[in-house]
């Protein structure tokens, strides 16, 4: 996906074909200006654009239709870029910003980042000259790349606070509160945190909120990790879980919970008898397990809806207030992975 760029002879293969690099190289500008030479010349130099124009007819470059924008400068695209594809995290995230999209008229591109910042940068930069406004989904990009993305496009952050940048989030300190609380309900008095990714923004709030909780609660906490999102992840977990004496966890996401919950079932341990766990976000199919998994559940279905109607704002009406966070309410949905201490 991308602005990749396509050559006037047919026999030009995908690895041959001139992108807009190479056309910014030769003309000796940026990416940007070579896209806007293209999709709004009107903001661009006249003899910058007609060098732009005679470099790219030479190279053999013409833009994709999909990207070209309408007389008036747009495109009516947008994009989200999510953190893992795979994950179940973010399937009623998609559809609902789908939705929202449609419904306002534009059509919603969506990217995978793979879990990787160098994957999301390099998808970035194939992105941006297509779309109007982005959407960065549990991004891994540093702060000040996702500011420099921002000042490109419009943007929104889901699941972290970017200084500048609006975002949208979910309550983790009351999400970890709710959960550490029906730990301490049951009995449980040795609690310990699976971490996730270590430059995660949101791993950073929970473990913080499970911290505070604790300490307010009189009760014993450990963290392991960091570990992988992934039930990959959860697996690596078990093990480390069995070398520690607490009676209950909270897993950074449900896919580690329900990992670790795995593993540790392989390793004779009985879930909930001997070893309460909770999970974080209420995915679809963490309700499929064995047994059904104890969670915070993170508004999904409005979160993708929420964070496109935000970005929408923005390309109506810029205004230095939507910057503040938005805070979206967690609650816990108590399933049978969590009992007693016996």
């Amino acid at each position: 996906m991308g602005e990749t760029g396509e050559t006037g002879s047919s026999s030009a293969t995908p690895d041959t074909r001139p992108t807009i690099y190479d056309v910014a190289r030769a003309a000796d500008v940026a990416p940007s200006t070579v896209s806007r030479a293209f999709s709004r010349p009107g903001r661009v130099n006249a003899e910058t654009a007609e060098r732009i124009r005679r470099v790219a007819h030479e190279l053999g470059y013409r833009t994709r239709p999909i990207g070209r924008a309408r007389p008036d400068g747009r495109t009516a695209l947008l994009a989200i870029v999510v953190a893992d594809l795979t994950n179940p995290f973010f399937f009623e995230i998609i559809r609902s910003a789908e939705k929202t999209a449609i419904d306002a008229g534009y059509t919603l591109l969506v990217v995978d980042a793979h879990e990787s910042s160098g994957a999301e940068r390099r998808a970035l930069e194939r992105t941006l000259p297509l779309v109007e406004g982005i959407v960065l989904a549990t991004s891994r990009l540093s702060d000040s790349a996702i500011r420099a993305v921002a000042k490109q496009r419009p943007t929104v952050v889901m699941n972290r606070v970017v200084t500048d940048v609006p975002s949208v989030i979910t309550d983790n300190a009351q999400g970890m509160r709710r959960a550490v609380e029906h730990l301490a309900g049951l009995g449980h008095t040795r609690l310990t945190y699976l971490a996730g990714p270590e430059a995660s923004w949101a791993d950073g709030m929970r473990w913080r909120a499970f911290r505070e909780a604790t300490q307010e609660l009189g009760l014993r906490a450990r963290r392991l990790g960091p570990f992988a999102p992934t039930l990959a992840g959860g697996l690596s977990a078990a093990q480390a879980l069995t070398t520690h004496a607490a009676t209950a966890t909270v897993a950074y996401n449900d896919l580690v919970a329900i990992g670790a919950m795995r593993g540790l079932t392989r390793l004779g341990v009985d879930i909930p008898r001997e070893l309460s766990v909770v999970g974080f976000d209420n995915i679809f199919g963490s309700d499929f397990c064995t047994p059904p998994l104890t969670t915070v559940a993170a508004p999904l279905r409005h979160f993708g809806a929420f964070a496109v109607q935000r970005l929408l704002n923005q390309l109506r009406t810029p205004s230095p207030g939507l910057s503040v966070p938005a805070l979206l309410p967690a609650k816990l949905v108590e399933r049978g992975s969590t009992a007693r201490r016996g």
